[in-house]
């Protein structure tokens, strides 16, 4: 019995010691993948940044299309809706002369 009471303390001592040394490893192994994982990060900031310009020059572009296409939309609705309207009023106009 008095040999378990000795011997247990330090098996479990080492043990503890073998952990230890695995957690501090895999640490190290952990804190080198961020590392790297930051680096490629960094890459990617840096190639979005590079087509950042493009992105704008499109998203102007495409701002101006949609400007013209509006405006091109309007007036020919505006058109459509004064040759409608204009029928409508002349028949107003020769019915109340009609009446008259």
């Amino acid at each position: 019995m008095s040999f378990l009471l000795d011997f247990l303390p330090i098996v479990i001592y080492v043990l503890l010691i073998i952990v230890l040394i695995i957690g501090i490893v895999l640490a190290i192994k952990c804190l080198i993948a961020l590392d790297k994982v930051e680096k490629v990060v960094d890459n990617v900031n840096e190639k979005v940044r590079a087509l950042d310009g493009l992105f704008h020059i499109i998203d102007t572009t495409t701002d101006k299309i949609v400007l013209v296409t509006d405006k091109v939309v309007e007036g020919i609705t505006a058109t459509v809706a004064n040759l409608f309207s204009s029928k409508k009023k002349s028949k107003k106009v020769i019915s109340k002369k009609d009446e008259e």
